[in-house]
């Protein structure tokens, strides 16, 4: 079974059905791809196919043309600080990961490195005097 992240991003709609998922005209579709707002894969014939991310994306356009009466250059931009933002969250989640890794790391070595100091081995030979006083 295929992760749910590579199924959303699968490429399965061709223009008319994206259009009709996302409420809008076919040529819309196509003024959003010049405007580079969604990029549908192609197929060998040259065919758009759309993924269920893609249709995702078309419909939060609707939402911000429509809805909120934001012109195409404004959801350009606000996509376009989305996608950064997206990128950002997932360079934190490296990064805590990576922090977190080290934190589990460097307590090993701290403790090995305890150890080593607390046992002082004694030579075979040696003799231990007690004096009292």
């Amino acid at each position: 079974m295929e992760p749910d992240n590579d199924r959303r991003h699968r490429p399965v709609y061709m223009i008319g059905v994206a259009a009709d998922l996302a409420g809008v005209h076919p040529q819309t579709l196509r003024i959003y791809e010049r405007k580079r707002l969604v990029q549908p894969q192609r197929t060998q014939g040259n065919t758009r196919l759309y993924s269920e991310a893609d249709i995702e994306r078309l419909r939060l356009i609707q939402e911000l043309t429509q809805k909120e009466g934001i012109n195409l250059a404004g959801v350009v931009r606000i996509l376009h600080l989305e996608d950064e933002r997206d990128s950002l969250m997932t360079e934190l989640k490296f990064m805590r990961e990576e922090m977190e890794r080290f934190k589990v790391e460097s307590n090993r070595q701290e403790l090995v490195a305890l150890r080593k100091e607390t046992i002082v081995p004694l030579r075979d030979d040696a003799t231990l005097r007690w004096h009292r006083k």
